[in-house]
Formats: structure tokens, C-alpha cells, sequence
């Protein structure tokens, strides 16, 4: 028997496990492309002025942050309710956890707009992530994060120049007192990188990282889910109740981490403006 006689009888001798195979095989699930976290410009493309959906989101988030604390504080009541108690309870958190607990009344009074504004930036830019339709954080992209990081950066630098001086302060911040002189040689590039280079681009690694890998595992949960229901064989399909409760329970971490990234952000900014303020201390 020839070899391609011996192939057609094998092949017609098992019709069902070549059915099976293909069977099994309908349907193909492909990872997410940076297309689908980062759309192409869909408004004034190729201009200066372009804007994909992850700015459009932005805008949009950035726009209701406005229009809420405006609805809230546009006829103050002297006894707050609804929407002006749930605003005044979200400023009075910053003022109380974050700039009076790092920095002390006085100094918190001082930079408690910038920190409220960081922290409510930050909230509102994130929970879009969570909201069906816009589907993702614009801090998910490093642009945001990086300007939010460079201003906290600019103020506590110039908190602690203004203070001490240029040089004096320069001296406090790097220069690790009561240490072998020998030491300095060690100390003094690790405070530096430590204090004017790692500060910004942790924080703006953590809030970028962490909301893009937030979106990442929504996707691939969801993604699998219509998989499973639409488009994988028939027996996969027990699969997908499996994958809607992993994305849905996520998606309850998310809130949390939505709020927490604000937190950490804004309780940073605070820690490092209390550090220049005091870096004399070092």
C-alpha cells in the first residue's frame, strides 16, 4: 500500500476525532494590541492639536471634576447636604489625613489647595477605569502622571530653597551628618539620585503602573468572557461564568485602588513638602 493510500484510509477511518479537532478549535482569542489601550487620534489627527479617546476621556473626567465641585459649592448651605456633604467630606479627609497629620495645621492650611487638587485629579482621572464605556484610566498613560509628579517636585524644591537657600539646602538634603567622612563619597550620590531623581519617576511609575495593569487585567477577564460565550467550542463555554466573576470581583478591587493611588499620590506630595520643609533634620 502506497503511502498516500495508507493517509486516505487513516483519514477516513477517523472522521469523528477530525471533526472533534476542528470542533475544538473554533473561534481564537487574540491578546489585546497597544492599539486598544491607545488609540489612534480621532479628532484633529495629524495636527498639533490631535486627540485619541484616552485624551477625550481625559477631558471628559476633568470636565465633570469642575462641574461636580461647582454643583456643590455653587449655593453652600451652612448644614451640607447631598452632593455639597459628599464634596465637603472629601475636602475635610485631604485637610484632616493628609495635610494636617503630615505637615501640621499651619503648613497643611498652606499647601492644602494644591494637595486637594492633586488628590481629586487623580480620583476623578482614575475612575474612569471603572466606568462601562470609557473602559480606562487616563493616568494609564505617563503623560498626566508626569505633570502631577514635576509639580510636586517644583514645590517641595522650592519650599526648601525658599527656606534655606540654595546651597544650604542642597547640603541638608545630600549630606547624611555624624558619618565617617569617607562615607560621603557613598552617601552623598545615593541621596542625591534618592531625593531629586528617583522621587519624580517613582511617583509617576506607581499611579501609571498601576492603573495601566488595573486596565490590563479588566480587559483580559472581559475579553475572555466573550471568548468563552461567543466564540470558543461549546464545551468552553462553562468557562465564562468563571471569567465574569474574576473581572466583576477586579473590578471591585479597582475601586480601591482608584482611591488609594489618589491617596498615595497626594500623601507623597505632602511627605516630600514636609521633608525640604524640614531638611535641616536629615
Amino acid at each position: 500500500m502506497s503511502d498516500r493510500t495508507a493517509g486516505q484510509t487513516w483519514s477516513a477511518a477517523r472522521p469523528r476525532e477530525r471533526t472533534l479537532s476542528v470542533t475544538t478549535l473554533a473561534g481564537e482569542f487574540h491578546a489585546p494590541s497597544l492599539d486598544d489601550f491607545f488609540p489612534k487620534a480621532v479628532l484633529f489627527a495629524d495636527t498639533p492639536f490631535e486627540l485619541d479617546r484616552l485624551m477625550l476621556v481625559r477631558i471628559l473626567m476633568s470636565a465633570v471634576l469642575l462641574a461636580v465641585m461647582f454643583a456643590a459649592f455653587r449655593r453652600p448651605q451652612l448644614v451640607p447636604r447631598g452632593l455639597q456633604n459628599v464634596a465637603e467630606s472629601g475636602l475635610v479627609f485631604v485637610k484632616e489625613q493628609i495635610c494636617d497629620e503630615v505637615l501640621g495645621k499651619e503648613s497643611g492650611r498652606k499647601f492644602f489647595p494644591l494637595i486637594a487638587t492633586i488628590f481629586f485629579s487623580v480620583l476623578f482621572l482614575n475612575i474612569s477605569g471603572i466606568i462601562p464605556g470609557l473602559n480606562i484610566s487616563s493616568n494609564a498613560r505617563i503623560g498626566f502622571p508626569l505633570v502631577l509628579a514635576i509639580l510636586a517636585y517644583i514645590t517641595f524644591n522650592y519650599v526648601g530653597i525658599k527656606k534655606y537657600g540654595f546651597l544650604k539646602y542642597m547640603r541638608s538634603s545630600i549630606v547624611v551628618p555624624n558619618v565617617p567622612p569617607a562615607l560621603h563619597l557613598l552617601l552623598i550620590p545615593i541621596e542625591f539620585i534618592s531625593t531629586f531623581i528617583l522621587r519624580p519617576f517613582t511617583m509617576t511609575v506607581r499611579l501609571m503602573a498601576n492603573m495601566l495593569a488595573g486596565h490590563i487585567m479588566l480587559v483580559l477577564f472581559f475579553s475572555a468572557t466573550q471568548f468563552f460565550l461567543f466564540d470558543a467550542a461549546s464545551w468552553m463555554k462553562v468557562f465564562s461564568p468563571f471569567s465574569l466573576l474574576a473581572g466583576f470581583g477586579f473590578t471591585l478591587f479597582e475601586i480601591l485602588v482608584v482611591f488609594l493611588q489618589a491617596y498615595v499620590f497626594a500623601l507623597l506630595t505632602a511627605v516630600y513638602i514636609g521633608l525640604a520643609q524640614h531638611a535641616d533634620s536629615h
